[in-house]
């Protein structure tokens, strides 16, 4: 492989994340043909095309696809045995950080996560910018958030995940609801109306799939609400039903506002909250800094027994 450099792999690894010579260009700071050239090359070196016309957009061909993994997997590696910079001082630094979350995960970890990063890092700020039906991957690739929190599967294979936490939903009533007069069965859970939270509108999801496909059973979904917040005041006026996760619940005072809470009667897929990045900010030490920090709060603030080990970072992923 005469010709050949690290930088050339590099290319290859943002060619194949971008699928677009213009859009790799713009992201390595360097002109559309000094990448069309390199494009070139590496078709040479690896006798393939790389990336195809499609349509009137680019997709990596199949060979290409298969070496994604690795190539991100080799410039990783070459940027740690390369890397030079160390966060010595953070105290003298102004870090500014923007992580897109939902308002559960805000209202749990917002606080103390700022509390810990300025405990090492003074001059740094935070923002929690909102969940919107933008993809999670393309913010993370045009680097207008640094972080995503969530538990969204659709993003795409070259995003970095770390899985913070596994939960299950409850549900949660006012506390002399008739549902606690007789044992909780799939039969009696299908008598109530139900409130359903998504921000997309979605008022179907897991509990009914059970529902549908172990006991051939529908329940009743009348109001759907884009945030828990404004419904839970309200939970003891109505013998509805709220399904939350277990940190949510866990926040509430749920015996002061006169609620109660109950498992469901069989067993739902678990919640899988996690963080994502981009890999270009694999090793950089500042965003490294301020993932550790994320989940040592995430450990304190949701307990031992959701939050999976640090050192686990979830395999690439395919939709």
């Amino acid at each position: 492989m005469r010709g050949y450099d690290l930088d050339l792999l590099r290319y290859l690894q943002v060619l194949l994340e971008e699928e677009s010579v213009s859009s790799a260009a713009k992201r390595l700071n360097i002109s559309e043909p000094a990448m069309s050239r390199n494009l070139a090359k590496l078709r040479a070196v690896f006798g393939d095309p790389i990336l195809i016309q499609s349509g009137r957009r680019m997709t990596a061909s199949s060979f290409a696809i298969s070496l994604r993994d690795r190539v991100q997997m080799v410039v990783r590696d070459a940027d740690r045995l390369i890397e030079a910079r160390a966060v010595t001082d953070l105290s003298k630094l102004s870090l500014r950080f923007t992580i897109r979350a939902n308002d559960l995960i805000v209202a749990t970890l917002g606080r103390p996560l700022l509390k810990a990063l300025r405990e090492e890092c003074p001059n740094c700020t935070l923002t929690f910018a909102p969940e919107i039906d933008d993809p999670a991957n393309d913010a993370l690739r045009r680097d207008t958030i640094d972080l995503y929190i969530g538990a969204t599967d659709s993003l795409t294979s070259e995003i970095r995940r770390q899985t913070l936490f596994r939960d299950q939903m409850r549900g949660l009533v006012r506390q002399d609801h008739p549902i606690f007069d007789t044992p909780i069965t799939p039969n009696t859970l299908t008598q109530y109306n139900y409130i359903s939270v998504s921000r997309r509108g979605r008022a179907r999801g897991p509990i009914d799939a059970v529902l549908k496909e172990t006991y051939g059973l529908t329940r009743n979904v009348v109001l759907t609400v884009p945030t828990y917040h404004a419904m839970i005041e309200n939970m003891r006026e109505t013998d509805m039903i709220l399904p939350l996760p277990g940190i949510v619940l866990d926040h509430i005072s749920v015996r002061k506002l006169g609620l109660a809470v109950f498992d469901f009667p069989f067993l739902l897929p678990p919640i899988t909250a996690y963080q994502a990045w981009h890999p270009r900010w694999d090793t950089e030490p500042t965003h490294r800094w301020m993932r550790e920090t994320l989940f040592r709060v995430a450990k304190q603030c949701w307990g031992k027994d959701r939050v999976v080990p640090e050192d686990y970072i979830e395999p690439a992923f395919r939709p």
